[in-house]
């Protein structure tokens, strides 16, 4: 499971088999998980994260989109 960026006690990664779902960033803090859709950026899965933590996390995944996708297309041969 491929480490693309940390920021905070965020960490932001993808599953090393998930090539054939549209491009996609999980987040992990701690015990709270959370999946975010690249294309448009939006929500797709949360667990135990409270909403102004997901308004926060949802702002990181947006400046980061593009590296998002530069780890994703690397990784995944996009």
């Amino acid at each position: 499971m491929p480490t693309v960026l940390r920021v905070g006690p965020h960490r932001f990664f993808f599953f090393s088999n998930e090539g054939l779902e549209p491009p996609h960033i999980h987040v992990q803090n701690g015990s709270k998980l959370a999946k975010y859709w690249l294309d448009p950026v939006r929500l797709a899965s949360r667990t135990a994260f409270k909403p102004h933590e997901i308004r926060t996390i949802e702002k990181l995944v947006r400046e980061n989109r593009s590296l998002f996708h530069q780890a994703w297309d690397a990784y995944f041969g996009g």
